[in-house]
């Protein structure tokens, strides 16, 4: 019997990406999407449409909204950078999102008797923010273990996987197309278009746009600037 495994899955490269390395490594993936007041929510249509298609067995989709809170070009009024990835903490990053989604997945995984958890959170090439990196998630790790029945009572040890951690933009898409990922069934941009074409200058499409050209292959998205 295939071992559950529970995938952050937001419709992006990385998380679609993860999601078939989970499937790959013999798991049966389970996602789990954030729907969280984000300004580029078209991300969700892609996440809603393409997560079975994907290989995700169930796909769960949690609904929040931190615009409440704001503090981020994501979820409030600050306009997104185009100028290019800089060394500072951008201000797309927004306060505490990993340890929201991954407190979301480690309820859904302990729920189902699940032990595994992946998520792709990259320290190589990405926008700089600190809860992508390698000492967050063991210092997460370490707390599930300790907040959870199935740690304290043995059942099981919470693991959460971070398989593209150290790669670069270009390796991750190296490896999703040797695991036939199509990658036209993603969406990276932070402020798209209304009809979703990507911006092609936020951080995160200069990012993906970086790594496909160093992978020596197209982008298969639209692009309103390339």
């Amino acid at each position: 019997m295939q071992k559950k495994a529970v995938v952050l899955y937001s419709g992006g490269l990385d998380s679609t990406t993860c999601l078939a390395i989970a499937k790959a490594e013999g798991y049966a993936p389970y996602a789990i999407s954030f729907s969280y007041g984000q300004r580029h929510q078209y991300e969700m249509e892609v996440a809603k449409k393409n997560a079975r298609p994907l290989g995700a067995l169930d796909h769960l989709l949690v609904e929040f909204d931190l615009r409440k809170m704001g503090g981020s070009a994501l979820t409030s009024d600050i306009a997104v950078p185009k100028e290019g990835v800089g060394d500072d903490i951008p201000v797309t990053y927004v306060p505490a999102r990993n340890t929201i989604f991954l407190s979301f997945a480690l309820g859904w995984a302990e729920t189902m008797g699940a032990y595994d958890i992946f998520i792709g959170v990259n320290a190589l090439d990405y926008s700089g923010y600190p809860d992508c990196r390698p000492e967050f998630i063991a210092a997460y790790e370490t707390m599930a273990n300790l907040a959870t029945k199935a740690g304290v009572e043995g059942e099981g040890r919470i693991k959460i996987h971070t398989p593209l951690i150290s790669l670069s933009k270009a390796d991750i898409i190296r490896k999703g197309l040797s695991l036939g990922v199509d990658y036209s069934l993603t969406h990276s941009c932070y402020d798209p278009a209304a009809d979703g074409a990507s911006c092609g200058l936020c951080d995160s499409c200069r990012l993906r746009l970086k790594g496909f050209a160093e992978a020596g292959v197209s982008d298969p998205l639209r692009y309103v600037n390339r």
